[in-house]
């Protein structure tokens, strides 16, 4: 028994291990990091830039390593767990041994077994990654582990008396292998799949692939039996075995979504309604509310992730009008309503009713929406109002709507080097908020303005204030296809839109004009009433979602 003991030992060897840390490079407060690789081969790299181009660097160099691993086969089957070799030092402390006065469980506390998997460890404080080749046993003991790979067992059959049998089917290789398409032909309406069509007598199935690398059209050797999915593990006599299959295909298609380098927001609602109706089953056949909870979360997953893909593209998730091109939005649908909103604010709270008075009250009030004080120089009021911005200012000041550090004239003279701090007192944080931005919605927001009263097209025409807020108003009370207005509707309440640019109705058309002789709307009709219009598609980036 010790000579088969010592021979199985000398057929094994160490476990791979690759250490990848970021350390201080100098003085700490210099924030710059060095990159370094157990790997001897691997030379240090120093990145002054801070630790976030270290880690950058640090995934990159750990996906090399890993590139390379897959591409000389893979884990081995035959090697030692080297968390073992470490004696298990990188398991989950024992609350039990660190009542009693332990720092951490022997080598004893969690067996080694299993077949030998390809790892990746990553500290949560970004600042260490390792690879390794360890048992399946220490794997699944070991916090923030993820296994990428297992690999095959050995050919020959293991010695008596070891902790795992050779005639055991080893579960934790079914976790490593590939996903069948057999396993998502039955629930989720795709093709049929040819993975019932194998024969057993064929050749050996190959070594097991992380899933993430699978082929889309491969095939497992056999139907995947358990799988896990939100935090739940899919019972393996689950029934009817419709409904265990696409829970199965569901867990390892959110875990290879989570694998994407960029997101599909329509990918992923489409994911979210099928985990809602299969747990709608589940609880359905488990008499489980905690699963009917689960499935009414991911109906809200969906909707909301269709939403964010209408917000960023215009187009709800699912549109089968594959030919209409996806237009990047300046403004999300949330950052649009809350546009709007200062826009009404504007038009109750200007000081004077003059077009461009107005214009003034609502480019300000943009850049000091936020804190009450925002940065204004005097080329932004002259890009706003062209000859009549010192004398609007003025009036803002007589006003008290608007205080200034300085004088006019110093305000007039401010360039973008060194631009003036203004406040705007009825938007200071001691009065109440008449509508609350965040940093990013603001910005985004008071952009979207800049790029409509700058538009190089409107400036051409040499366009009046009326004309920009036309434009504006316009661009903010628009359908994701450029036509203004809610479909119901059928456009703008012309009285409304009048209001807001301090026009009569009769004037609004002339303004219309202005806008599509500018290329902003493709047409414009007041006849009924109502503003009817389209924008043009090279104004569509600044429409806002209604």
């Amino acid at each position: 028994m010790a000579v088969e003991a010592g021979t199985r030992q000398e057929e094994h060897v160490a476990g791979r291990v690759w250490t990848v840390r970021l350390d201080p490079d100098g003085r700490p407060s210099a924030g710059a990091v060095r990159l370094s690789c157990s790997r001897p081969a691997c030379t240090d790299q120093r990145f002054p830039g801070g630790a976030a181009a270290g880690r950058k660097a640090a995934i990159g160099h750990v996906k090399e390593h890993l590139a390379r691993i897959r591409a000389g086969g893979g884990p081995r089957g035959e090697a030692w767990c080297a968390c073992r070799a470490a004696d298990c030092a990188w398991h989950t402390p024992d609350p039990a041994a660190g009542r009693s006065g332990g720092t951490r469980p022997g080598s004893g506390a969690v067996r080694c077994g299993g077949p030998v998997v390809l790892t990746v460890y990553a500290d949560r404080a970004g600042r260490l990654w390792r690879i390794a080749e360890m048992c399946a046993r220490c794997a699944a003991a070991t916090p923030d582990c993820r296994v990428l790979d297992t690999a095959p067992p050995p050919a020959r059959t293991a010695p008596a008396g070891t902790d795992q049998p050779a005639s055991q089917p080893d579960a934790e290789q079914e976790r490593g292998g590939t996903v069948g398409e057999g396993v998502a032909a039955v629930f989720s309406d795709h093709a049929p799949s040819p993975a019932g069509a194998s024969s057993a007598a064929a050749t050996p199935a190959p070594v097991p692939r992380a899933r993430r690398d699978a082929p889309p059209g491969g095939a497992s050797r056999r139907a995947k039996r358990w799988g896990k999915i939100a935090q739940r593990i899919v019972p393996q006599d689950l029934e009817p075995d419709v409904l265990r299959l696409e829970l199965v295909e569901l867990g390892d298609a959110f875990r290879a979504y989570q694998q994407r380098t960029e997101p599909d927001l329509a990918l992923l609602a489409e994911l979210h309604e099928r985990k809602a109706r299969a747990f709608a089953l589940w609880a359905d056949v488990s008499g489980d509310g905690s699963l009917r909870h689960e499935a009414k979360r991911a109906e809200k997953a969906a909707q909301t992730t269709r939403e964010m893909h209408a917000n960023r593209g215009g187009q709800p998730a699912g549109d089968t009008a594959g030919d209409q091109p996806v237009v990047e939005r300046l403004l999300t649908r949330t950052q649009a309503a809350h546009a709007r909103a200062v826009l009404d604010y504007v038009a109750a709270q200007a000081p004077h009713p003059e077009a461009e008075v107005r214009l003034a009250v609502l480019m300000l009030t943009l850049r000091a929406a936020k804190a009450g004080t925002g940065n204004v120089t005097g080329q932004d009021l002259t890009g706003w109002l062209q000859d009549d911005a010192e004398q609007v200012v003025q009036r803002l000041v007589a006003a008290d709507w608007l205080r200034l550090p300085g004088t006019v004239a110093e305000l007039m003279a401010s360039r973008s080097e060194d631009p003036t701090a203004v406040t705007v007192p009825a938007l200071l944080p001691e009065q109440p908020r008449p509508f609350v931005l965040g940093k990013t919605t603001r910005a985004r927001i008071s952009g979207w303005a800049q790029k409509v009263v700058g538009d190089r097209k409107i400036r051409k025409k040499k366009a009046t204030a009326a004309t920009r807020l036309l434009a504006l108003y316009t661009a903010a009370h628009t359908r994701p296809d450029g036509r203004l207005g809610h479909a119901e509707d059928g456009g703008l309440h012309l009285d409304q839109a009048a209001a807001f640019c301090t026009l009569s109705p009769d004037e609004v058309a002339e303004h219309a004009e202005l806008l599509i002789a500018a290329d902003w709307l493709t047409e414009a009709d007041t006849t009924t009433g109502r503003l009817r219009g389209q924008l043009t598609e090279r104004v569509l980036p600044l429409s806002g979602l209604l």
